[in-house]
C-alpha cells in the first residue's frame, strides 16, 4: 500500500484511481464498524476472533472479481438465477447483497425487497405479486425477503391465517420446482445469528442515529417473539427444503466471514466459465477545428467546499 502521508498530488493518478476503488468498500467497513458512546461498555464483553482486515478486502475482491465473471457467463448463456436471502432481522442479509452487487452490471443483476403488500394485492394468488420480478435470460434477481414473509412475519405477528399458511406449504415447493422447470436455477439462503448476537446488533441501530431506519416496529417485535420465529424457521425447513431448491444456512454472527462464505456457495453453485472476450481497443478522439466550447454560467457548476 502506498504511503498514507505522501501528498495526492505527487502520487500516480493510476494508483489514485485504483485507491478510490478500494475506498468504496472501505467507507462501507467503516460504517459497520463505528461504535455508538451508549455501547462502548459493551465493547470488551462482546469479543470474538476476527478476520484480519487485509485478509478479508483481499479474499472479498477477489470473490467479488469472480462474481463479474459469473454474471457475464450468465449473460453468455442467457441463464435465469435467482437467490433468495431470508433470516433473522438484523442477520446481515443487506450487507452480503451489498457487496454482491457492488461491481457487477446493475442492467441484468438487480434486488428486488418489496413493501408490504397492498389492499389489492392481498386479495391476488400470493406468489402473484413476485412473478414480474423474476429474471429473464441472463439476468440474476436477488430477493431481500421474498414468498417466504407468509413462513415467517406474516404467521408470527398473524397477518396470515393458518388456513393461508397451510396453504403456503402446500403450494410453495410445487411453485419452486415449476420455476426449476422453467430453467430458473434458485438458490435460498437463510442467515442464521444467535439471541445475543442479535440483541447486540439491534442496540447497535438504535443508538446509531445513520442506521435507526433498519430498525421497524416489525424488527423490535422480533426480540419479543423471538421463539415463535424460531419455531416457524423450523417448521420451514421442514416443509420446503426440497432437492430442487434445498435451503442453505449461512452463519451469521461473524459479518465478514459470512460475507466470504456465502458468495464463495453462490459461486460454487453455478458451473460457469470465464467468457472469451476480443480485446478492447479505446478508439482516436474526432477533433473538430471548427468547434468552439461555449463557457457556462458559472452558477450552474456546484460549489468546490473540498
Amino acid at each position: 500500500m502506498p504511503d498514507s502521508t505522501e501528498a495526492p498530488a505527487d502520487r500516480p493518478w493510476v494508483e489514485l484511481e485504483l485507491e478510490d476503488d478500494f475506498d468504496e468498500e472501505l467507507e462501507q467497513e467503516i460504517d459497520d464498524s463505528r461504535l455508538p458512546p451508549e455501547l462502548r461498555a459493551l465493547r470488551h464483553a462482546h469479543k470474538r476472533p476476527a478476520l484480519e482486515r487485509g485478509a478479508y478486502f483481499r479474499e472479498l475482491m477477489r470473490l467479488q472479481a469472480e462474481l463479474v465473471k459469473l454474471q457475464d457467463w450468465v449473460m453468455h448463456k442467457g441463464l435465469k438465477l435467482v437467490v433468495l436471502f431470508e433470516g433473522r432481522d438484523s442477520a446481515g442479509k443487506g450487507g452480503v447483497i451489498k457487496r454482491i452487487t457492488q461491481r457487477v452490471n446493475p442492467r441484468t443483476c438487480r434486488v428486488v425487497a418489496l413493501p408490504a403488500p397492498s389492499d389489492r394485492e392481498k386479495t391476488q394468488w400470493y406468489f402473484q405479486r413476485y412473478v414480474p420480478h423474476l429474471p429473464a435470460a441472463g439476468e440474476i434477481v436477488l430477493f431481500d425477503r421474498s414468498w417466504y414473509n407468509r413462513a415467517g412475519v406474516e404467521r408470527v405477528m398473524g397477518f396470515a391465517s393458518e388456513q393461508q399458511v397451510e396453504d403456503f406449504f402446500r403450494d410453495v415447493p410445487e411453485f419452486e420446482r415449476m420455476l426449476v422447470r422453467s430453467g430458473i436455477i434458485l438458490v435460498k439462503y437463510w442467515f442464521s445469528i444467535t439471541d445475543q448476537e442479535q440483541q447486540f446488533r439491534f442496540l447497535m441501530r438504535i443508538h446509531d442515529p445513520i442506521k435507526q431506519w433498519k430498525l421497524s416496529p416489525m424488527d423490535l417485535q422480533s426480540r419479543v417473539r423471538w421463539e415463535q420465529y424460531t419455531k416457524a424457521k423450523e417448521d420451514m425447513f421442514e416443509r420446503t427444503n426440497i432437492p430442487e431448491a434445498p435451503w442453505y444456512i449461512v452463519e451469521g454472527n461473524d459479518k465478514k466471514r459470512a460475507r466470504l462464505n456465502c458468495i464463495a456457495h453462490l459461486l460454487s453453485r453455478i458451473p460457469y466459465e470465464e467468457v472469451p472476450h476480443p480485446p478492447v481497443v479505446l478508439p482516436e478522439r474526432v477533433f473538430d477545428p471548427n468547434y468552439e466550447r461555449r463557457t457556462l454560467p458559472s452558477e450552474l457548476y456546484v460549489p468546490e467546499r473540498y
